[in-house]
């Protein structure tokens, strides 16, 4: 008899989380369109940076507490601003190009006060041109 209810218990313990789960995933607060972004080949030495857009998709509103990439070459920007139901705003990541090869980078970004989502920044860092930069003869002219 023990073991009947235990194993009752069990199975409406289990199915109850696991509806809560999917209903989470089903009313996503943070949507993000965009996950990941592939900047492709960049020049050495050439920051880039690229808006991943996000529409709070909760009745409530929306607070990001930081956004933190994960190391200093990348730097995430946002507004401080809550964000209303239904409405959207966006994070520019910017990532600075200095080493030389590929690169992927994670941005977490924290949101009322426990929830966590992340976003990705890739591509290929290409070597600069060796030598300073060519003369410009131009100059001569803009003195006369």
């Amino acid at each position: 008899m023990k073991k009947a209810l235990l194993a009752v218990c069990l199975s409406v313990g289990i199915s109850s989380l696991a509806f809560s789960q999917t209903n989470e995933k089903q009313q996503e607060t943070l949507m993000l369109p965009e996950k990941v972004y592939d900047f492709g080949k960049i020049s050495q030495g050439r920051p880039v940076t690229h808006e991943f857009y996000f529409t709070n998709n909760s009745s409530d509103t929306l607070h990001l507490d930081n956004v933190q990439a994960s190391c200093g070459c990348t730097t995430p920007v946002w507004k401080k601003d809550p964000v209303l139901p239904n409405n959207t705003s966006k994070i520019t990541v910017g990532y600075n190009a200095a080493a030389e090869g590929p690169f992927e980078k994670t941005v977490t970004i924290f949101y009322n006060g426990n929830k966590t989502s992340a976003i990705k920044i890739k591509g290929e860092v290409t070597k600069a041109p060796v030598g300073s930069a060519p003369a410009n003869n131009s100059i001569q002219l803009l003195k006369q």
